[in-house]
């Protein structure tokens, strides 16, 4: 996948990022009341880095608060319900992933291209962000509210529907006598490895990377000489 343009970062955002060590040889502060919104960013961040161990089962408010080291009526104060903070995790993952996309789309003429890259950069976000992985593949919202599961396999359909548009592009050049078909069942099986694949880095606890021999499985998605 060469292309001139710098390949966009996939790693999270810094307003879900781990918050930063306190200046070497400084003070401990007294413990402060955190500025407006701070605590929401917080709560956002450790359920994230909860999700981040291996084998943890599913997080209630209970641990989270302890974690956080403050009662559960505080969470509440910021997020209505348990439901209502992993939606917020899921409005991160589509503002990050659609605007990689979008980055991609801008720079990248070639759509078979376009479509590599979108397959790369999905599952290096997954890679990058593991506890988002497992809210992307549905582990982490069992037993969960079920619009949450909903809203994920939009965002897959969205991805499909992404491959879909990029792969009928580069059907111009085919000289299949079903393109639609062909473009149809090309990005549902694209999108179906990505998903195996972020699905068995989180069952594997962290282990198997999915941008494992990625080039290799491109080649065989999207064979140059057949689009």
């Amino acid at each position: 996948m060469t292309s001139s343009a710098p390949e966009p970062s996939t790693t999270a955002e810094p307003e879900l990022s781990t918050t930063g060590a306190e200046t070497p040889g400084s003070e401990s502060p007294a413990r402060k009341r955190p500025r407006p919104g701070e605590r929401r960013v917080q709560i956002l961040q450790t359920l994230a880095s909860m999700l981040e161990q291996p084998g943890t089962e599913r997080i209630t408010t209970a641990a989270l608060a302890a974690r956080l080291d403050v009662s559960e009526a505080a969470l509440y104060r910021h997020f209505a319900s348990k439901a209502q903070m992993f939606e917020a995790l899921i409005d991160f993952i589509e503002q990050s992933v659609f605007g990689l996309i979008q980055q991609v789309n801008d720079r990248e003429a070639d759509p078979l291209q376009r479509c590599r890259r979108l397959v790369a950069l999905l599952l290096q976000f997954g890679e990058k962000n593991p506890g988002m992985t497992r809210v992307m593949v549905g582990d982490a919202l069992v037993y969960e509210n079920e619009r949450l599961q909903q809203r994920m396999n939009l965002f897959f359909d969205k991805i499909e529907a992404s491959l879909r548009q990029n792969l009928r592009e580069a059907s111009v050049l085919t000289t299949s006598s079903t393109p639609s078909v062909d473009v149809q069942a090309d990005a549902s099986a694209i999108t179906a490895f990505c998903v195996g694949r972020l699905l068995r880095y989180a069952r594997s606890g962290f282990r198997r990377l999915p941008g494992e021999h990625l080039e290799h499985a491109l080649s065989l998605l999207m064979p140059q000489g057949r689009l």
